[in-house]
């Protein structure tokens, strides 16, 4: 089993069993598991970040309508979907962690509508890895109670990043798959 195989599994387990997921205890019993694309090995990058020389504070609008603040990191360049494309990756102020919130062409569509968030790791080397394999749905796509980031117009795609998780099958997300 690779080790994606393995968080997936895991993710799963923690999804149908645990008090902290973000599934109802109806969710929990009905739940089929997460869908996801097929690994794809050619969306895993490591990529030299291009930083910004004055990190300025982000409002991104939630799915609550409140805002959560990030600091606009640095930007990071990839060839995804036969085109080249380019992100922006925010740190959180507090935790000093990487979070790259993204919409593509799946969204809406094969994934979740108001998009995804991908969790960025720092290389020994200075460069970030940016594996779209573990990229995810919010919890906002199955349960109303969080409040979600949306990614912002600078992290919306044309191309399809076909990695990660897909739409979730469970009743929430159906009224939710154009959400954003």
């Amino acid at each position: 089993m690779s080790e994606l195989s393995e968080f997936r599994t895991a993710k799963d387990g923690f999804f149908a069993r645990d008090h902290h997921a973000p599934l109802t205890r109806k969710q929990q019993r009905a739940f089929p598991g997460l869908a996801y694309f097929d690994e794809a090995p050619d969306l895993a990058f490591e990529l030299a970040p291009a930083l910004f020389d004055d990190p300025e504070r982000v409002a991104m609008q939630t799915s609550t309508g409140d805002v959560a603040v990030y600091l606009r990191w640095a930007r990071v360049r990839f060839a995804g979907g036969g085109r080249e494309a380019s992100l922006t990756i925010f740190r959180d102020e507090e935790s000093g962690g990487l979070f790259l919130p993204f919409r593509d062409a799946t969204s809406g569509q094969e994934s979740y509508g108001a998009g995804r968030y991908l969790e960025v790791h720092p290389l020994p080397d200075g460069r970030l890895l940016v594996d779209f394999n573990y990229a995810y749905n919010p919890y906002c796509a199955f349960n109303d109670l969080y409040s979600c980031p949306i990614p912002p117009a600078e992290n919306c795609l044309q191309v399809p990043i076909r990695a990660g998780e897909r739409s979730y099958p469970g009743e929430h997300a159906e009224a939710h798959r154009s959400a954003g």
